[in-house]
């Protein structure tokens, strides 16, 4: 009898841009784009991230990701913070990195998706729609629950 065959789940790699504002920790969050996400606002804001094979370093992947979700390179001193399980199963790896960029000026890569779900229409859609600067305590609201872990292990890898 053969062993039944267990997908191993995917894997994606994200960066946290911060910045300080009059001494306080900003970050740096996306909107997804596409019509699901339009109206979501609460709880619908990332990092920017993006799957990866395993030939490919998380971190690498993690900087490809950002350049691709936002058209904004990002350099420096890269401080990890470590993993969650997204709701969906996904194993996301994270990293944070001191930064600034002007929100108005992102650029994003699009992607195809079916819209409406099982209609056969393939529609472009950006894979991010806008990108912002929270503060600490907002971005907890805003950001998507299975990612807030990345922001309080970025709260504690500053203090």
């Amino acid at each position: 009898m053969r062993a039944p065959v267990v997908p191993m789940p995917k894997k994606s790699a994200g960066l946290l841009m911060y910045r300080r504002s009059k001494g306080e920790p900003e970050v740096f969050l996306i909107h997804p784009g596409g019509p699901y996400w339009a109206k979501k606002n609460k709880g619908a804001w990332a990092i920017p991230k993006g799957e990866f094979k395993d030939s490919e370093e998380p971190l690498a992947a993690a900087k490809r990701e950002f350049y691709e979700e936002t058209g904004f390179r990002i350099y420096g001193e890269f401080l990890e913070l470590g993993v969650v399980m997204q709701a969906s199963g996904k194993i996301v790896y994270a990293w944070a990195c001191e930064g600034d960029c002007d929100p108005a000026e992102l650029v994003s890569n699009t992607c195809l998706i079916e819209w409406p779900p099982r209609s056969g229409r393939v529609v472009v859609v950006p894979e991010a729609d806008q990108g912002r600067w929270f503060g600490i305590a907002e971005a907890r609201e805003y950001m998507r629950r299975d990612q807030r872990p990345f922001l309080e292990r970025l709260v504690v890898g500053l203090s």
